[in-house]
């Protein structure tokens, strides 16, 4: 209320001093000059709870449009007040903090904001405090809750953790991000110049083989020295993880909200790329040709054909994990699924598993968890193909049991400490029958994939290949969804659209072989060679 307000007003001050030392201030006779000296501001504030009269200063202005403009913001602040004694003393509070620290000057809008929401108008709380205490309290899955400290302590933390909690806005996250972008750029230029180093540190002989002269055996061991020299390589943090670390940004911050510490999520605003997940793509000759040639994927999930796929398990046959690769291809189960899932789960009178719980790694420790979503603990059924693998892995498991066994206890006689083959419940384990580890899949396939000579493709990636052998099939968009059990169908179309209509193209060809043509027949056929024009037998066909 304007009629309410102190004394207060805008001078011009200067830091001369006299031949005492003392500055000369209003008495500094170069004041008269126009470009002499700074402005500084002074507001009465209301009175601290003892009584004690508080003003607020501010200098360093360099002209009395900028004075006047906090000046108009401080006294907009203290009309929120609205006569209300308890709110005077309340932004009494906070505008004497914002001098003391040499805060900036609080938006009024977001002061109104905390008043009606009755949120504390200052804390020293910092955004890394918040986080810190944020994390603690969470109750969520442990992979998930590892995901979130990953983010806190790489990202967040020394990024933003220095803000103020009620101060941090709009402006202080997408700098954040930006960050995160300026320097993805230099490590791609690092890890590129680290590339071509070490192109210039191997020697290639010649037609006749041989060692290095003298000469070249010195340039290359100077060349090596640079490379030890630089940077290692280094992931770039792509935009599906910066949509990641928002997220963990955004939840803590509407936990703060919650909790009445702010009132405001600045990381609902920030500009960032879209993270969207990239389409999956057939391995075709063209493709695989292109990479073979220049080492470039088409996209970061491919997905073999049918063919490329015979040829893995084809490969695979030696291993013990056999059955458990061509179930993940067939039936779309995904890593810590396969890993996870028990006999108790498997009924192969009724040709049906259940993937009821998942083995999960977290900085190579495992443990058992839930499901990622109740639509992956459904039921699937299973192709004869597949109920045979796994009736040959229960055979094989036995004999792993009583091999182990027999060995454990030639151990035991020899003085050593073996204990007897473990039963875990677990379809795919390691010989002695404890849990396998998922990264020793990963291991163990990336080693028959490269036996085979095949395009790259991840275990992940496997997983996908079932939507494209269910589509191929006969089934649809739903029925693809339904194997995979993802959330939502359009999850599953956004993810395969480009590998479904690859195969599209050939049930639209195997569809048109359906159907008999005797012009095209007889096109197709060479021409007589006395014959002298094809055309004329075409129409005479």
């Amino acid at each position: 209320m304007a009629g309410a307000r102190r004394a207060g007003g805008i001078t011009r001050r200067c830091e001369c001093r006299g031949d005492d030392g003392r500055r000369l201030g209003q008495q500094c006779p170069q004041l008269k000059k126009r470009n002499h000296g700074t402005y500084q501001l002074r507001q009465e504030l209301p009175s601290a709870a003892d009584g004690t009269r508080r003003v607020f200063r501010r200098t360093g202005y360099d002209g009395v449009k900028e004075a006047q403009g906090d000046l108009d913001k401080i006294r907009a602040i203290l009309d929120l007040a609205g006569g209300d004694e308890q709110y005077a003393q309340q932004i009494g509070d906070l505008l004497a903090k914002v001098q003391r620290d040499r805060e900036d000057i609080p938006d009024v809008a977001e002061v109104k904001r905390r008043l009606a929401g009755g949120v504390a108008l200052s804390s020293d709380m910092t955004v890394g405090e918040w986080l810190d205490a944020w994390l603690d309290a969470k109750k969520t899955k442990r992979r998930t809750t590892s995901s979130y400290e990953s983010h806190i302590r790489v990202h967040l933390r020394p990024g933003l953790g220095h803000y103020k909690l009620d101060r941090l806005n709009v402006g202080h996250v997408q700098a954040f991000f930006d960050s995160i972008d300026e320097r993805n750029e230099v490590i791609r230029a690092q890890n590129q110049a680290r590339r071509e180093q070490e192109a210039r540190c191997r020697w290639k002989p010649g037609t006749k083989g041989g060692r290095p002269s003298p000469e070249v055996s010195e340039q290359l061991a100077a060349e090596r020295e640079k490379l030890a020299a630089m940077p290692p390589y280094q992931h770039v943090t792509g935009p599906a993880t910066q949509q990641r670390i928002r997220a963990t940004l955004r939840a803590a911050l509407n936990a703060a909200i919650r909790k009445q510490l702010i009132t405001f999520n600045p990381a609902q605003w920030v500009e960032l790329a879209s993270g969207k997940r990239p389409k999956a793509r057939l391995w075709t000759a063209q493709h695989v040709a292109h990479w073979r040639r220049t080492g470039e994927r088409p996209s970061p999930v491919m997905v073999w054909t049918p063919e490329q796929l015979g040829q893995f398990l084809d490969e695979a046959e030696s291993s013990r994990l056999y059955s458990f690769f061509q179930l993940i291809a067939f039936r779309g189960l995904r890593r810590g699924e396969g890993v996870g899932l028990a006999w108790s789960h498997v009924d192969l009178d009724a040709g049906l598993i259940t993937p009821a719980k998942t083995l999960v790694v977290d900085r190579w420790e495992v443990f058992e968890d839930d499901p990622k979503t109740e639509e992956s603990a459904s039921t699937i059924g299973l192709d004869s193909l597949n109920v045979a693998a796994l009736r040959e892995r229960r055979r094989q498991q036995l004999a792993e049991r009583d091999a182990w066994n027999r060995y454990a206890a030639e151990q035991r006689a020899a003085g050593k400490d073996v204990a007897d083959w473990v039963d875990t419940g677990k379809v795919w384990t390691e010989p002695d029958g404890t849990w396998l580890h998922p990264e020793k899949v990963s291991e163990e396939f990336r080693r028959i994939r490269d036996r085979a000579g095949l395009p790259p493709v991840s275990l992940r990636d496997l997983r996908h290949l079932a939507a494209t052998l269910v589509y191929a099939a006969g089934g649809d968009v739903h029925a693809v969804k339904t194997v995979l059990r993802h959330s939502s169908v359009q999850l599953t179309s956004g993810t395969y659209t480009e590998v479904l209509e690859d195969v599209d193209r050939a049930i639209a060809e195997k569809a048109a072989d359906l159907v008999p043509r005797a012009r095209r027949a007889a096109a197709s056929e060479p021409a007589d060679a006395g014959d002298g024009g094809g055309g004329d037998a075409v129409e005479a066909a």
